[in-house]
Formats: C-alpha cells, sequence, structure tokens
C-alpha cells in the first residue's frame, strides 16, 4: 500500500511541476504567476478541489505522442471565494503554451458542465496561444464544445474571464461569450490574428499590445471590462468583484451587513448639479455618496465615458448602476454608450439584480458619423434593454431628460417602477432655446422676443412638473434625500414579480 501512495504521490508531484522548473522561472520573468499560484490567490485557502489532474493528450502525431505532460496545461476543479462556491479552470502557459487539445478542452467543459448542474459561477483563468496546431481539427472541436457551453449558460451562471496572458485565435471567441472580460496591462493580449498574420495581409506594422493589450480592449474596442497592473492586483479585484454576483439566475443577490444607514443625507448633493445647464459636473460623485459606504465597482471605466456602468449595493444588497455623465459629450448617447450600457442592463436583468439609473442627457449624439455607423440601431439596443428588463427599476432624473434619450433612459413608459426626479429637472422634447427657435422660427430677426418666448417655455415644460401632472415622475425629491428614497423604493420592489410573454427568445437590434 506504501508504494501506491508513493507512486500516487510522485504522479501529484509531476503534475503540479507544469512545463518544469525552468518553464516556471520564464513565466515569472515575465512577471506572471503560474497557473496554480493563480488558483491559490484567487479562492479561498485551502478550498480548491482539483479535477483530472491526470488526464494527458491523446496525440500521436509530429512526436507528441513521447511528449505528454499531466494536466495537459490547465488546471481545473472548484473552490470558494469568501465561502461562495466557483468552479475555475486556469490554463498553464508553461505546458505547450497553453494550447487547446481535445483533453484540455475535455477538461474545461467537464467543470462547466458541473457549474450548470449545480448553480455556480465559472471563471476562465486565461492564458493560451490558442489551438493545438499538431491536433488538428479536434482541437477546433474542443473549441466548439466549449463555445456551446459558454452559449448554454449565458444567463444562468455568471462567466467571467480574466485574461492573464496571450489569447489567439479561438482562445478569443470564448471570453466574448462571458459576461466579463478582465485583463491584466503589458502581459495580456487577445486578438483573432496576431501582428504577423496582420503585417503579411494587410501590410499594416502593429505590435502586440497595440493590436490587443489591455489598454486597446479597455479603451478603444470595449471588449474587455478593466485593465490590472499585475496578476496579483487582477485576482485580488476579481474577488471582490465576485462579491457582488448572484451563483446563478435562481439565486438571490448577495447581502452583505452594513453600518450605513438607510436614510443617510448628504446636503452637498443640494450643490451638485451647477446653475448653469450647460455647466458639467461628474455624475461619479452622486454615485459614490448614495451606495453602501461610497464602494463602486465601475466596469469599462476607460470606454465610452459618457455613460457610467457597474455594481454597488444598497442595504447591503447588490444594484446595478447606470447613470449619463455630463462631463463627457455633455452626456449624450452615442452608439458606443448605448451598447456599453445595454449589455449591462441585460446581465442585471439575467440575474436578478436591480437597476438603479440616474438620468442627465441631453439626447442621441447627432452627426454623420453616428448615423452612418448606425446609432438609430445601436440606440434602441439600450431601448430594448431596459423595456425587456423586469427586475426592480429605480430612475432619478438629476438635471435634463430631453426628446427620445428621456424615453430610452429607464422611464415609466420603459415599466420603470419608481421614478424620481430632481427640483431642478428639465424634462422636454429639447432644450429651451432649440424648441423656441423651431417653433417662433418666423422671429429669429427679434432676440429680444425669442429670449421672452425662451423663458415661456422653460416656465412652462423644462420642469418636472408636467411629467408630475401625468405621473410620469412619482415625486419630485430633495437631491440630499436621494439615497433614502432609493432604499425605500428597492425595498417595497424587494418581492416584485412580473413575467414577459412567452418566447424562444426576442429580436433584440444586433
Amino acid at each position: 500500500m506504501h508504494d501506491i501512495i508513493d507512486q500516487l504521490e510522485n504522479k501529484r508531484a509531476a503534475a503540479r511541476q507544469g512545463g518544469g522548473e525552468k518553464r516556471v522561472a520564464a513565466q515569472h520573468a515575465k512577471g506572471k504567476l503560474s497557473a496554480r499560484e493563480r488558483i491559490e490567490l484567487l479562492l479561498d485557502q485551502g478550498s480548491f478541489e482539483e479535477w483530472d489532474m491526470f488526464v494527458e493528450h491523446r496525440c500521436v502525431d509530429f512526436g507528441m505522442a513521447d511528449n505528454k505532460i499531466p494536466g495537459d496545461g490547465v488546471v481545473t476543479g472548484y473552490g470558494m471565494i469568501n465561502g461562495r462556491l466557483v468552479f475555475v479552470f486556469s490554463q498553464d502557459f508553461t505546458v505547450f503554451g497553453g494550447a487547446l487539445s481535445e483533453a484540455h478542452a475535455e477538461k474545461i467543459c467537464k467543470v462547466m458542465d458541473q457549474a450548470m448542474k449545480v448553480g455556480a459561477p465559472v471563471i476562465g483563468l486565461n492564458d493560451s496561444g490558442g489551438a493545438r496546431i499538431q491536433e488538428g481539427v479536434a482541437s477546433l472541436g474542443g473549441y466548439a464544445e466549449v463555445f456551446q457551453r459558454n452559449v448554454m449558460s449565458s444567463g444562468v451562471i455568471p462567466q467571467i474571464s480574466m485574461i492573464m496572458g496571450p489569447c489567439a485565435g479561438g482562445a478569443v471567441y470564448s471570453p466574448a461569450m462571458t459576461d466579463f472580460i478582465f485583463m491584466v496591462k503589458d502581459s495580456s493580449y487577445m486578438f483573432v490574428t496576431g501582428p504577423e498574420v496582420v503585417k503579411t495581409v494587410t501590410h499594416e506594422e502593429v505590435t502586440a499590445e497595440e493590436l490587443g493589450g489591455a489598454l486597446t480592449h479597455t479603451g478603444r474596442s470595449g471588449v474587455a471590462d478593466r485593465a490590472f497592473d499585475n496578476d496579483v492586483e487582477a485576482l485580488l479585484m476579481l474577488r471582490r468583484f465576485f462579491n457582488y454576483l448572484p451563483l446563478n439566475n435562481r439565486d438571490g443577490v448577495p447581502v452583505r451587513p452594513n453600518a450605513d444607514p438607510a436614510d443617510r443625507s448628504d446636503l452637498s448633493l443640494d450643490t451638485l448639479v451647477p446653475d448653469n445647464p450647460n455647466k458639467p459636473y461628474d455624475i461619479k460623485e452622486l454615485i459614490l455618496k448614495v451606495v453602501d459606504d461610497g464602494d463602486f465597482f465601475e466596469l469599462q471605466p476607460d470606454y465610452a465615458k459618457n455613460i457610467v456602468i457597474g455594481m454597488a449595493r444598497m442595504e447591503g444588497r447588490t444594484v446595478g448602476v447606470v447613470a449619463n455623465n455630463p462631463l463627457v459629450l455633455a452626456g449624450c448617447l452615442d452608439i458606443k454608450s448605448s451598447i456599453k450600457a445595454a449589455r449591462f442592463v441585460r446581465f442585471c436583468d439575467a440575474f436578478n439584480i436591480p437597476v438603479v439609473t440616474f438620468v442627465d442627457v441631453p439626447g442621441f449624439m447627432p452627426g454623420t458619423s453616428q448615423e452612418y455607423g448606425g446609432i438609430i440601431k445601436h440606440g434602441a439596443k439600450l431601448l430594448y434593454a431596459y423595456a425587456e428588463c423586469t427586475v426592480p427599476k429605480v430612475t432619478v432624473i438629476t438635471r435634463k431628460a430631453y426628446g427620445g434619450a428621456y424615453d430610452v433612459m429607464s422611464s415609466k413608459h420603459l415599466r420603470g417602477d419608481v421614478n424620481f426626479a430632481w427640483p431642478n429637472a428639465e424634462i422636454a422634447v429639447m432644450g429651451a432655446k432649440g424648441a423656441v427657435e423651431i417653433i417662433f422660427r418666423e422671429d429669429k430677426g427679434d432676440p429680444a422676443k425669442l429670449a421672452a418666448k425662451e423663458a415661456e417655455y422653460k416656465a412652462r415644460f423644462a420642469n418636472p412638473f408636467v411629467a408630475g401632472a401625468r405621473g410620469y415622475i412619482d415625486d419630485v425629491i430633495q437631491p440630499h434625500e436621494t439615497r433614502k428614497r432609493i432604499c425605500r423604493s428597492l425595498a417595497m420592489l424587494k418581492d416584485k414579480n412580473i413575467e414577459n410573454p412567452w418566447r424562444k427568445h426576442g429580436n433584440i437590434p444586433l
């Protein structure tokens, strides 16, 4: 029996070695952790249960029959993050460059299948050069098996991808179908084709960092949600983010006891919005002063900055926050911001996370680039997302809510549950100046008359009471009591239950 136990320990030791000390040292020299070190940092100490440690590839071509490493380049299993169940796979770049083989894919599929059975999230720590070329179509089939599970899991269990090394070709499509993508600066890349192929085909000279680095995907493409400085920060922030998420679509949002009073007021909010309607302010200040303990996990902070999205808590319960930011593009909705917010609202709806919306929007962005880019269809995505959404929706109009953008931003007409406005809110088809110039275009040569008409229009329409008179606004509230009123509304809506008509699925304007 002792011999068998020794054999087992020797096999385990060999599997833990990955690609060997030399390759692990090379990984460390690049500032990267090994696959197992990453799992140790991510999960609660001693909670990891590993599966398929002894799996090996079945390829016999190109000398691969004599080159087998236990685990085959991915560490899989389950464990806990702050006592909550999660399934994990961590690709090992020290073994065949993390390339995906048929056996490698089977290991990932096994934990994904089990996660669906028990209703727990899946986190992928991606560090892979793509498909294992020696296996040909078998590795491509492996990718497709993973993709199918990504799609079936979507909206059922949260899926998070942490890109911690180069991910090329098929390796990028699985993360693209997960709910959130995080990256590590200077060591992680995502691209369909690498710089060499790009140079050959299009004759463009581009570095890996420029083509698919963390700053590219968090600032230009919007593919990734956040970028972190190194592996350690990335994994610790991932632990923090995980705390906001429900385990599955039937689980309630997590509740974290806190000492921040629900009726806390903040008098500084009374002076947050400038008297001049054309002067900007930072909506993030409002978010931080309203949510529990000023704790807000912003997503995509460097992309489409004219809208702010992220996770927070109200009375200890997770909420999703969507807010126009007048500091950027005056808070206008454009193509990028519409897509960014729509995807986030749909995630919240899928996982029963209430949505709190702060509105200060002068309309959709005008211009040929927006129209040619399809702002009509892309703007409709946000409209569709809010209209379809059945979770509790609380909306606060802080200043402007003009035109179609008023409708889109979780208005009462899109089944907003509770809609508040601050006293200085302007809810109208457009700003007073533009409206008067259209209605009284024959008086364009008389500035004094136009000014008088503008003042009359402001008094008549540029306030929240016209909408309030029709029931489109439930109450006009003092800015300093915003937190209290949102908390009360969410408590009232805790057991809200409405269902959309049965259908296979809708046809969102993609």
